[in-house]
Formats: structure tokens, sequence, C-alpha cells
């Protein structure tokens, strides 16, 4: 990446996350755009360009054109784009950036779904294919599946399922436990391995109720300056050295390998490259998605632990784990 051209962050905010339900979509994304503007001391005409991030808001909102609502908000006529998610918003916000068309951009994202808590379950399908929508698969259900692959897969029985069972369990635990020390989370309070377990055989799935992310409303935002300008906001900025991004397919059965994302694996090598760094010098990892299953798959697919085994270190690791 040329120097002086890498994409920096200089200022964040964002609302606590949870049920909003008396705060309409345009409050919550105010409150996280003055939160990180007010960080910076930064300006509305000081920006030149705003990449938001959402998935449900058409639906649970009736929120079709984002950037013209993001427009109002801001009193602002910039160049504005809409993603389906975060992650995206910020790699094209990075990609304008180095390419010198920007020099200081808002990132922002924000969901609003428990403003339709009695269709949010079909809602969810949107980010399944066509055929498992109409065979009446949900999201879970796949997660499900792709557990039942990864068992299948290597052999794993006996004694090692009760493991893997538990390791599962202390992701769930060591989330919950990190929660405690974020005044931004949705639940602040610690779980047991145990309930856990307890849920699964309540539910009578293989995986429960603290298996899976909560239905939640909030936003976020930042502001993403070039090299040059950075200085002139923070004297604490944060270098994005590399990124990446690639794309699998929808359909979680036409997929080559059911107990991995190809895409996650072709990202991070990217990524690496791009930083000109290995995998090992990286300190500090934070893994998100929907699921327990998914953040221990996730440890295999960026190359942190071998291919059927991150269950063994989660296990391990996580005996007397006290939280960061």
């Amino acid at each position: 990446m040329v120097m002086g051209n890498r994409p920096v962050i200089v200022a964040v905010g964002r609302t606590k996350f949870g049920e909003h339900y008396e705060k309409e979509p345009e409050k919550l994304i105010e409150e996280a755009w003055l939160k990180a503007s007010q960080e910076a001391g930064i300006e509305r005409r000081d920006l030149e360009a705003c990449y938001l991030s959402d998935y449900f808001l058409p639906i649970t909102n009736k929120l079709g054109l984002e950037e013209g609502f993001l427009s109002e908000l801001t009193e602002l006529h910039v160049p504005m784009e809409v993603t389906r998610s975060f992650s995206s918003a910020l790699m094209n916000a990075c990609n304008a950036i180095q390419a010198g068309k920007y020099n200081v951009v808002l990132v922002g994202g924000i969901e609003k779904m428990t403003d339709r808590w009695d269709k949010i379950r079909d809602d969810l399908m949107l980010l399944e294919d066509p055929w498992s929508y109409y065979a009446g698969c949900t999201p879970e259900a796949n997660h499900e599946l792709m557990l039942r692959a990864y068992i299948k897969k290597y052999g794993i029985n006996g004694e090692n399922l009760e493991k893997l069972n538990i390791a599962l369990a202390q992701i769930s635990v060591k989330n919950h436990l990190h929660a405690t020390k974020n005044e931004y989370a949705q639940y602040q309070r610690k779980i047991t391995v145990e309930q856990v377990l307890n849920a699964r055989k309540e539910a009578r799935k293989p995986l429960g109720l603290y298996d899976y992310a909560p239905i939640s409303d909030g936003a976020s935002a930042l502001i993403l300056t070039s090299e040059d300008w950075a200085e002139k906001f923070t004297d604490m900025p944060i270098y994005i050295l590399g990124s990446s991004s690639a794309t699998d397919y929808l359909t979680f059965p036409a997929r080559q390998d059911l107990t991995h994302f190809l895409a996650s694996e072709i990202a991070i090598k990217k990524a690496l490259k791009v930083a000109g760094i290995s995998l090992w010098d990286i300190q500090i990892v934070e893994l998100y998605d929907q699921s327990t299953v998914k953040e221990m798959i996730s440890l295999e697919d960026l190359g942190f632990c071998e291919r059927g085994k991150a269950w063994q270190s989660i296990y391990q690791s996580c005996q007397d784990y006290k939280g960061y």
C-alpha cells in the first residue's frame, strides 16, 4: 500500500445495542455519527462522502432509499452509497481513500430489527437462498447442518463429541464475559457452560438459545481519512494496513465444502499480502458470526487452527479463561 494513502480511522461512535423501540432509525445513526464527529472535532462540511450499511431497513422501517435518508439527516449532498454489511461499506470507503478520490469519509451501519418482532423470523430468511426459504429452512437450521457435516467429516464421536459441544458452549460463555466489560453490549451478564448446554436440551437441538446472536437494534459510525489528513483530527490514528473481501455461493448445499467458508480463506490470504505481514504477526483477533459454530470454523478458515481441530484448541484454552 502506498505510504501517505493508507486509510486511517480517526474517530468512532456507536449506540448501545438492544431494543430501541422508542427511537427512530435516524436517531440511532445520528447518535453514532455525533459521537464520532465530536471525538475528532469534525463537522458535516468536512465530509466528502458517506457509506451506509444496513440489511433490513427497507423491510423493518420501509426505508428503501437510504442514501436520500442519510442526505436528509446530515443535510449534505455529497456522494452516498449503501451496502449490505458494515465490512462492505468500510471496504468501499478504504478503496476510495486509497484511490485518492476522497480525504474524509463517514462510514456507518444501522439496523432496527425489533420493530418487526412478529415477522423478523421470516425477514431473516432473506439471508438464505430461495430453495431453503421455500423448504422452510431457517438460518439456524443451516448452522446445525454445518455442525453435523463438520462432525461427520472429521469423525468426531464419543468423548471428543462431548468436548466439542463443551467447546462451543465455552465460546458463548467467553463472549458473554467480554460483554460485561462493554458498556454498549446488549446483554451484560455472565453465563455458564451448564446454561448453554441446558438451553440446547430444552430446544432438543444441537444448538440452543445461547449459541446464536440476538435480535438487536443499534448503529455504529466511524470517520475514515487519508493518512495525510489524519493528523488534523487525532494523535491516535488507527491505520488499516490491509483488507480484502471475497464472495461465496448463496446456496449452502451447493458449496464444495459444507464445513468451511472458502471466501474467508481467500480474503485472509489477500489481506495479509496487502499488509505485508504473516498470520502470526497478528496479536489479537476479533471474530464475528451468527453462531458459536461459525466462530469456531472461522478460526480454521483464517488459519489460526488446523482443519477439524479448532474445538480442541478452544476446549483446552478456555478451561480457566478469565477474559481479556
